[in-house]
């Protein structure tokens, strides 16, 4: 029995003995740091987090936070957190994407000046090998060249010097939404002088102010010019940050990526940067409607549960 902000409800309860889980994303499905933070610090503080299965809305996956090690945040925006910080007792490992594009392209942002503020002040509280910078991804087209990449690059490189020691760069990819928005993006292919620039540019402008260059899963890994070709999330990474040994990500099985698997307890469409390149929104009508179910109190991201849910208590083996 459990109480449902008002009415007690039954629910179907079972206990389900399943793979390890101790990774939260922190959510490559939507930005949970810069909407929901609110959210999440009362389902860290409740113990539980529960996921709608997707696929199969009904199944309801229940995340107790006794069984977490990690918490791995994907975020465009860290403002909204940086005040919870200290409430938050896990272990802690942030990507935060910076690109240099305007309103046309990330409607949703803050201001970008305020964006890297915050990145030095997580910095700071977390240290610097605890984050990532995410430049991703690069397109080029009339007004984003390849010259404003170089100057963009270089110019968050030398403003975050001391602040962080890895920047992940990728290129563009053909989602839906990237589709949908191609008249807006209107990109074009990057040839080998395009890839062969990047490379050298990103590289000396990284080593200059002691940071590391990276790809993860790209077909142009840009090696040959001083990048390393590195999981977002490998195994010696969440090792290092949790003592324990984890499987490849069997959801990415044909993808080229070696990250190892994790939990997303973020939902599709509901990311209200409303970005033109992004992957996890389609439907900007549906993110609106999914922001507004969402309720901080419940257990849900977007809703709350219903009596007919049956809901699968996910346990370490």
């Amino acid at each position: 029995m459990e109480k449902d902000w008002g009415k007690l409800v039954f629910f179907n309860v079972i206990i389900f003995i399943g793979d390890i889980i101790v990774i939260l994303n922190i959510s490559g499905r939507t930005d949970i740091v810069a909407f929901y933070s609110d959210w999440l610090i009362n389902r860290l503080n409740e113990g539980f987090i529960d996921v709608r299965n997707p696929f199969n809305p009904k199944m309801v996956s229940r995340i107790m936070i006794d069984d977490v090690g990690l918490l791995f945040f994907c975020t465009k925006n860290p403002i909204p957190i940086l005040n919870k910080i200290k409430y938050i007792k896990k272990k802690m490992y942030f990507h935060i994407t910076l690109t240099a594009y305007k309103k046309d392209i990330e409607p949703g942002l803050p201001n970008k000046k305020d964006i890297i503020e915050a990145i030095k002040k997580l910095s700071n509280e977390i240290g610097k090998d605890n984050i990532v910078i995410r430049y991703d991804p690069i397109f080029i087209n009339d007004k984003y060249t390849l010259d404003y990449h170089i100057k963009a690059f270089d110019k968050i490189c030398i403003l975050l010097d001391g602040y962080v020691s890895k920047i992940l760069i990728s290129f563009i990819d053909e989602y839906k939404n990237v589709k949908n928005n191609y008249k807006i993006l209107n990109y074009k292919k990057l040839d080998e002088y395009d890839y062969k620039t990047i490379g050298i540019s990103f590289s000396n402008s990284a080593r200059k102010h002691n940071i590391i260059v990276h790809t993860c899963a790209e077909d142009r890994n840009l090696m040959e010019y001083g990048f390393i070709s590195d999981e977002c999330m490998s195994k010696e990474l969440a090792f290092k940050l949790t003592g324990k040994i984890y499987k490849k990500w069997k959801a990415r099985k044909n993808v080229p990526c070696q990250c190892i698997e994790m939990v997303d307890i973020g939902v599709y469409n509901s990311c209200r940067h409303f970005c033109k390149y992004c992957y996890a929104n389609y439907d900007e009508k549906q993110v609106n409607d999914n922001y507004n179910k969402h309720d901080p109190k419940s257990s849900l991201l977007i809703g709350t549960l219903n009596e007919d849910d049956i809901i699968k208590i996910r346990k370490v083996k």
